[in-house]
């Protein structure tokens, strides 16, 4: 848990595409899988272009090795 530092959002480095639903479900405290799925459903049915992840891919950091 962090106690001194403010949360951020970093991308995990052992994610199964590019760890952006990895680093989102830890950044909320949620289920991988859980972010995967909500993902998915948004992209086929709920109008989330796949656009936003690619560029979410791009801006978001990976997470230091030290964290």
């Amino acid at each position: 848990m962090e106690t001194n530092q403010e949360k951020r959002l970093y991308r995990v480095r052992n994610g199964v595409v590019a760890g952006v639903c990895g680093g989102i479900a830890e950044f909320f405290g949620l289920r991988t899988t859980t972010i995967r799925w909500v993902t998915l459903l948004l992209v086929l049915f709920g109008g989330l272009s796949i656009w936003v992840y690619i560029i979410l891919w791009l801006i978001v950091p990976k997470k230091p090795k030290n964290l």
